[in-house]
């Protein structure tokens, strides 16, 4: 079994030499290792994604909307998943944004992995029909679990989540009340026990 480390050196390479500067290359790398790490097929992916990339004018993303509309070509999804990450602290406001066409769409979801760590808060991604849910950069929850190539998607949205607690103010009430039982006061009993040598002096 390749490692980590092994996978994100190899994208890191193969994407500097299809023509990506390092700064991206590295970026690439950090992405596909995370997707490996979350039980994604990011090398396939990756791998498929640089074999088409020369007989495919992929658009490039430079400035993320709220509406990214396509003019007939795919965005590329490294290009909007670089600039998603850069532009994240101002897409926030948005709540949603949405792309038309994105080609290897799954290379897109460790750069907004990233960006929820980076805000703070959760992403919710449907990518056509496939739901991911992004927990700042710890963990990827999906309905996709195909070891395959995902080649193009014609919709996807992206939701930022407010940050909420999944129990309600009774709950914490009744956890308050456990908590306060480790509150007791001590008894002369138990004092003594805890107090070292007690009575008895040894010397």
């Amino acid at each position: 079994m390749r490692s980590l480390s092994e996978i994100e050196t190899i994208s890191k390479r193969a994407s500097r030499a299809k023509g990506f500067s390092w700064g991206t290359s590295e970026e690439v790398g950090k992405c596909i290792r995370l997707l490996e790490l979350f039980s994604l097929p990011g090398l396939k992916n990756l791998s498929q994604y640089l074999k088409s990339y020369d007989q495919n004018n992929f658009k490039q993303v430079k400035l993320i909307a709220k509406n990214n509309n396509s003019d007939g070509k795919y965005h590329c999804p490294i290009s909007s998943g670089v600039s998603f990450l850069d532009q994240i602290k101002i897409l926030d406001k948005y709540n949603e944004i949405e792309f038309s066409k994105i080609a290897y769409p799954l290379l897109f979801l460790p750069f907004a992995s990233r960006a929820s760590e980076i805000l703070g808060k959760r992403i919710f991604i449907n990518i056509d029909e496939k739901e991911f849910m992004l927990n700042f950069n710890q963990s990827i929850f999906s309905n996709y679990s195909k070891n395959e190539i995902l080649e193009n998607a014609n919709v996807v949205s992206i939701t930022f989540l407010e940050n909420t607690n999944s129990f309600n103010d009774s709950e914490w009430t009744e956890m308050t009340k456990f908590e306060n039982q480790t509150f007791v006061d001590e008894s002369d009993e138990l004092k003594k026990k805890s107090a070292g040598a007690g009575l008895t002096d040894n010397d």
